[in-house]
C-alpha cells in the first residue's frame, strides 16, 4: 500500500515538474516564433536643383501647357501664358534643359512667340516655380506618347476639325471634343508633301504644331500632319539641323572636376549622338561657355581618356596640359572633336 502511494506521488511530481519546465520555456518559444522587425527603409532623398549639376527633380515638378510670350536668349529666360489659368509665368532655362522641337532635340531659339508647348518647372529656393528643365512642343508630345488627334467632325465652312486625342486604336483616350482651328497660315502635309484642308477625312489621325490666341485653351494649327511620313520628314530635317549646330557650336556639358590635368565632364543629353561616338585618344577642344551657353575665349586642347554613358548623359574624362584653375567644378563648357589635320 505504501509503495502504491509512493508511486502515485512520484508520478504526480514528475507530471508537475514537466509542466513547470514547459511553462518556463514558453516565453522563449514565443519570442523565437515572433517575426523579426525589419529596419525602416531609408527615406528617399528629395531632389533639388543644384547649380553646376544635372538634376531633374521629377518628384517636385509642374508641367503646364502654355503659350510662349517672350524669350531672352542672352539670359535664357522668358515668359509664357499658362493656358489653364491665363496667368503669365516666368521661367529660367537651366543649361541642361531639354529643348524638344519638331519631335526631337532643338534649341531655345527654335521656339516662336505664340507657340503652344509644355513647360516642366521646378521651384527655386524662394519657392517660385521658375526653373525649367524642358520645353516640349506639341509634335514631340504627340510623337513621344504615340498619340493622335482622331478626326470626329469636320466643319468645312469654319475650317475646323473636332477630334479625340488618343493612342492609335483609342484604347487610351486622353480627351474628347478638342477643336483644332486652321487659318491662312496653316500648312497641311500628306506623305511628306504639301496638302490642303480638303484632304482631311473623318477617321484620319492627325498630329499638329499649334499656337494660341492669347486667352484660354485654343489650338490654331501652324502645321497639320495627315500621316506619319509627314511628321517624320519634319523630324529628320530637325535632326540634321541640330546635329550641324552641335558640330558648329560644340556639345554642351558641365565640368565635374579638374585636378592635375585631368578633366571630368558631364555631357548633356542633346549632344549624346556625337559624344557617344567619341573614343579614347581622340583629340578634342574645350571652351568655357557663358550664361547664354555660347563659347567664350579660345578653345583649349585636350585628349579623351574615357567616355561612359550614364543614363541619358555621357561622362567623359580628358587629359590636358592646361594649368590649374582653368576650370572649376560646375563650369559650363562646349566641346568639339578636333579632327586630325
Amino acid at each position: 500500500m505504501r509503495e502504491s502511494v509512493a508511486l502515485f506521488l512520484l508520478s504526480n511530481l514528475m507530471k508537475n515538474l514537466f509542466l513547470f519546465c514547459g511553462l518556463l520555456a514558453f516565453p522563449t518559444l514565443c519570442l523565437a516564433a515572433e517575426p523579426e522587425k525589419k529596419a525602416d527603409a531609408p527615406a528617399k532623398p528629395v531632389l533639388k536643383i543644384i547649380p553646376g549639376q544635372v538634376i531633374v527633380p521629377t518628384d517636385t515638378m509642374r508641367r503646364p501647357w502654355g503659350e510662349v510670350i517672350s524669350i531672352d536668349l542672352a539670359t535664357r529666360t522668358g515668359k509664357f501664358r499658362n493656358e489653364s489659368t491665363d496667368e503669365v509665368m516666368s521661367f529660367t532655362a537651366l543649361p541642361y534643359a531639354e529643348m524638344l522641337h519638331h519631335a526631337t532635340f532643338g534649341d531655345l531659339s527654335d521656339f516662336k512667340v505664340g507657340e503652344r508647348v509644355i513647360f516642366r518647372l521646378h521651384p527655386n529656393d524662394a519657392g517660385e516655380w521658375v526653373w525649367l528643365t524642358y520645353i516640349q512642343d506639341e509634335m514631340n508630345m504627340l510623337n513621344g506618347h504615340k498619340e493622335f488627334f482622331h478626326v470626329d467632325q469636320i466643319d468645312t465652312e469654319k475650317k475646323t476639325v473636332t477630334c479625340t486625342q488618343a493612342n492609335a486604336d483609342q484604347s487610351y483616350i486622353r480627351e474628347k471634343g478638342l477643336v483644332i482651328e486652321t487659318d491662312a497660315e496653316t500648312r497641311f502635309w500628306k506623305e511628306g508633301e504639301p496638302a490642303k484642308f480638303g484632304d482631311i477625312k473623318i477617321g484620319d489621325k492627325l498630329r499638329t504644331k499649334s499656337h494660341g490666341r492669347g486667352k484660354g485653351k485654343v489650338r490654331v494649327a501652324w502645321e497639320v500632319f495627315l500621316d506619319e511620313p509627314s511628321l517624320l520628314k519634319f523630324q529628320a530635317a530637325q535632326k540634321e539641323v541640330h546635329l550641324a549646330k552641335m558640330k558648329t557650336d560644340g556639345c554642351p556639358g558641365y565640368v565635374d572636376s579638374f585636378n592635375n590635368g585631368e578633366v571630368q565632364l558631364t555631357m548633356f543629353q542633346e549632344g549624346t549622338e556625337l559624344v557617344s561616338k567619341y573614343h579614347s585618344k581622340q583629340r578634342v577642344a574645350v571652351a568655357s561657355a557663358g550664361v547664354d551657353r555660347k563659347a567664350k575665349g579660345e578653345p583649349k586642347p585636350a585628349t579623351i581618356v574615357t567616355t561612359k554613358p550614364q543614363g541619358k548623359l555621357v561622362k567623359m574624362t580628358l587629359i590636358t596640359d592646361l594649368p590649374a584653375g582653368t576650370w572649376k567644378s560646375g563650369d559650363l563648357i562646349r566641346l568639339w572633336l578636333a579632327e586630325p589635320k
